[in-house]
């Protein structure tokens, strides 16, 4: 096997076993535990790619550093605005929802909820 897809491989486990939708930094501090040799160049290359190869999601940026999701199927997030924690919200029918566009056609959904989450209540 391969050098780039060991160390692929690697990044993608990383952000499964976090599980807590990570910023770069958490994953490669949570790599360079096991794999001291692997760089952060290469751990954000290979995020870029993976994200856009479709392999994990990016969920945009909270405060001040861009998240991953290893879950790459139909679904939203919450986020509590004490904690932070991201939690999952399964996928609903939202388009049924939605207005008519006139002639636009709908790709992608980017829904976050936000508010306090049972703990933080």
């Amino acid at each position: 096997m391969k050098r780039n897809t060991v160390q692929r491989q690697i990044i993608l486990n990383a952000i499964k076993e976090l599980a807590s939708h990570p910023t770069a930094e958490e994953i490669y501090l949570h790599i360079a535990k096991n794999h001291p040799s692997i760089s952060k160049a290469t751990v954000y290359r290979n995020l870029a790619s993976a994200a856009d190869n479709g392999d994990i999601l990016t969920i945009g940026a909270f405060d001040g550093a861009m998240r991953f999701d290893h879950n790459n199927h139909k679904h939203y997030h919450f986020i509590c605005d004490k904690c932070k924690k991201i939690v999952d919200v399964p996928d609903f029918d939202i388009e049924a929802h939605l207005p008519s566009l006139n002639d636009l056609k709908i790709k992608t959904i980017q829904l976050t909820l936000r508010g306090l989450c049972k703990n933080c209540e």
